[in-house]
C-alpha cells in the first residue's frame, strides 16, 4: 500500500511556503496525504496536490465545533472522501452521556456529510483510552454507539502513551478502523522524543498486521526534535519495507 503523511507534521513549512512543501513531500515518495485546517487552504492546496501528483483521501477538519457545510465543501474540492474530527478535550469523554452526545453529533455529521459523498470519523488521543466506561475504554463504548457508516483513525502511538497495546485495540475496535496514525519514539507524552517509524519502542509491524480493513497508514510526527523531511523520509522508508498491513 502507498502510505500517507498528515500534513500537520510540517505545519510550520507549510505556513511559509506551502507549494514548496507539497512539492518536497512528493519527492520523498509520499503519493498521498492528510491536510488538516483546510478550508482555510482549499485553494492553494488543492493547486499543490494537483501539480504534484499528490490524493488526499482523509483529512482532518473540527466536525463538532465548526460550519459542516463549509468543510464538506471544501473536502470535495480537494478530493478528500473520509473527514475525520481530530480532537475532543479529555473532559468530554469521563462519563457514558457525554460521550453518547458526541456519538450523536458525529452521526448527524455522518448524515450530512453523505450528501457530499463523504464518510465521517474519529481520532483518538490518550484520554479517550485512559478513561474506562462499563469495563471498556471510552473510545471502544464511544464506537459501541456509532452509525457503523462512522469510521475511526486510531492514533497508535497515543494509544500507547495511555498504557495500551495498540494492537490489541486495533483487533477489538476491528473493522470500524479505517485509518491508523503511525508514529514512534519511547511512548511518552514528550513529543519531542517522536522518532521515525521504527526507530522506538513502537511495534509498527504488529500494529499493521493488527489494522485488517486498514485502508491508509498516516505517517506523523507531533514534534520532532530533528529534520522532519528527514524524518518523514525515514519512516517512509521503513515502512516500505515491513509487510502490509493485515498480511
Amino acid at each position: 500500500m502507498s502510505y500517507s503523511l498528515q500534513l500537520y507534521t510540517l505545519r510550520d513549512s507549510l505556513q511559509k511556503d506551502l507549494p514548496g512543501t507539497i512539492r518536497k513531500v512528493a519527492a520523498i515518495g509520499f503519493k498521498k496525504v492528510e491536510p488538516y485546517n483546510f478550508v482555510a487552504t482549499v485553494k492553494e492546496l488543492s493547486a499543490a496536490l494537483k501539480k504534484n501528483g499528490l490524493t488526499a483521501p482523509s483529512g482532518h477538519a473540527p466536525l463538532l465545533s465548526q460550519d459542516q457545510d463549509e468543510i464538506f465543501a471544501a473536502a470535495r474540492e480537494l478530493g478528500i472522501t473520509t473527514v475525520i474530527d481530530p480532537f475532543l478535550p479529555a473532559e468530554h469523554w469521563q462519563d457514558p452521556e457525554s460521550i453518547l452526545a458526541t456519538a450523536e453529533k458525529l452521526n448527524v455529521a455522518a448524515r450530512k456529510g453523505a450528501k457530499y459523498g463523504i464518510r465521517v470519523g474519529y481520532h483518538n488521543h490518550a484520554w479517550e483510552l485512559e478513561s474506562t466506561i462499563d469495563g471498556d475504554t471510552a473510545l471502544e463504548y464511544f464506537a459501541s454507539k456509532l452509525k457503523p457508516e462512522v469510521v475511526l483513525e486510531v492514533d497508535t502511538y497515543w494509544a500507547a502513551v495511555a498504557g495500551q497495546d495498540a494492537a490489541d485495540l486495533l483487533t477489538r475496535l476491528g473493522d470500524r478502523v479505517k485509518f491508523i496514525h503511525i508514529k514512534d519514539g519511547p511512548i511518552s507524552i514528550d513529543t519531542t522524543a517522536q522518532l521515525p517509524a521504527g526507530e522506538g519502542a513502537m511495534d509498527v509491524p504488529a500494529i499493521l498486521r493488527a489494522a485488517t480493513s486498514l485502508e491508509t497508514g498516516v505517517v506523523e510526527f507531533d514534534d520532532y526534535s530533528g529534520d522532519l523531511f528527514e524524518g518523514i523520509s525515514r519512516s517512509l522508508a521503513y515502512l516500505s519495507s515491513v509487510e502490509e498491513p493485515g498480511a
